[in-house]
């Protein structure tokens, strides 16, 4: 008898279920395991590479969206330039048409006055005999005698066109206010007087005669007007 006997097994019996378990492992594993193991294999590297394609899907969207912010950013900054450039150029022009108004404008007022100008130097030119006859007629009533032709001439020369004797030594460019229109010659012996060629030559019939002499910072002014105020002064 045999311990396994003693243990109460049956040895043939134990062999028959050792022999099925080993066919039922052998069958379960070739046609139940291996398979659900594969298919679970199968399914994990299925799984990975979705989590892979879906982080790489991800990384992409992100480049996508980091890259459609970059252009909507430049878009953005180039609308920006182009409105301020455009804003520029508005403002540009603006400031040209203004300026170009402005110097119409002044041309136009320069011209006006140009012409008010030479309207009222002619006018003075055809007053210019009337004013020399009543300075005649005044200087014979005051003398009680009648001016010889040469004596009238010298009269009107210094009524007109007496430079004082200051402005005599004044150099450089020299302006020459005269009450009425100096005529060609008269301007040519002033500049002789003076001793300069840059003369400019402008009326301003508020003085009453005589001559005021401006150059630079020096004025000289030796107008019928500065004597009768001089003349006021002194019998105050």
């Amino acid at each position: 008898m045999s311990p396994l006997d003693n243990l109460g097994i049956n040895p043939g019996f134990l062999l028959v279920q050792i022999i099925a378990f080993i066919v039922l492992y052998t069958l379960l594993t070739r046609f139940i395991y291996d398979p659900l193991v594969n298919v679970l294999r199968e399914r994990r590297a299925r799984i990975a590479k979705g989590l892979e394609d879906a982080e790489a899907a991800a990384k992409a969207r992100m480049n996508a969206e980091n890259e459609a912010e970059k252009i909507r950013a430049d878009a953005r900054a180039e609308a920006s330039k182009i409105i301020e450039e455009a804003r520029q150029r508005a403002e540009q022009v603006g400031k040209d048409v203004e300026a170009a108004a402005r110097q119409e404008a002044e041309k136009i007022r320069a011209d006006a006055r140009a012409a008010a100008a030479a309207e009222r130097d002619a006018q003075l030119a055809g007053l210019r005999d009337q004013v020399v006859n009543i300075a005649v007629a005044l200087s014979q009533r005051l003398i009680g005698g009648t001016l010889d032709a040469k004596r009238q001439k010298e009269l009107v020369k210094d009524f007109f066109a007496k430079v004082p004797a200051e402005a005599k030594s004044l150099s450089g460019s020299v302006e020459v206010v005269s009450a009425m229109p100096l005529e060609d010659a008269e301007q040519q012996l002033v500049k002789k007087e003076l001793g300069v060629d840059d003369v400019t030559f402008t009326v301003d019939p508020n003085i009453l005669g005589g001559l005021v002499i401006r150059a630079g910072d020096r004025v000289v002014d030796g107008s019928v007007r500065s004597n009768l105020n001089k003349l006021a002064s002194s019998l105050n």
